[in-house]
């Protein structure tokens, strides 16, 4: 029992450890600094989510989650997943079909899926950012969160 639970410690310690040392320092730091707890879980989802080269459904965090701290359940990972996006630390992001995935907030992009087939691709920031800024000066809002998902019917589709 008590090496299962030092086991469990030294687990959490590290996922810490290693999350603090990929220089990604500023989101623990945003949540102290808002006076937010730093727990081991939170971090573990933000390296899980950071270390990721695209999109992360929940249950996909969860399984990557639990391989860093076993432990974890399934309800602490929707509710994290829940505030670190209320606190603007991830972004949530709908891609179709009803489908929510989760990804970093450290590389603006947006999305082109295709309502026929449900290819995905990536669109640089820096497309529409233009438009961003119209949208401002046009409605008076001061846009604060930068992700759309454009549907519509990719080359392939069109031309089957």
């Amino acid at each position: 029992m008590i090496e299962k639970f030092f086991m469990v410690y030294l687990l959490k310690e590290i996922a810490i450890k290693k999350f603090l040392t990929m220089s990604e320092k500023e989101p623990a730091q945003t949540l102290h600094q808002q006076g937010y707890r730093v727990t081991p879980q939170r971090l573990a989802i933000l390296n899980v989510i950071e270390e990721s080269d695209g999109h992360l459904s929940a249950m996909e965090v969860y399984e990557r989650t639990r391989k860093i701290l076993p432990g974890v359940t399934e309800a602490t990972i929707y509710r994290n997943l829940d505030f670190l996006v209320d606190q603007g630390l991830i972004l949530m992001a709908h891609v179709g079909s009803g489908k929510v995935v989760y990804e970093s907030t450290r590389r603006l992009h947006h999305h082109l899926i295709c309502r026929k087939c449900g290819a995905s691709q990536e669109i640089p920031h820096t497309l529409l950012t233009n438009l961003f800024e119209e949208l401002s000066r046009v409605s008076g809002y001061q846009v604060d969160t930068f992700h759309v998902t454009f549907f519509g019917i990719c080359s392939n589709c069109q031309s089957e």
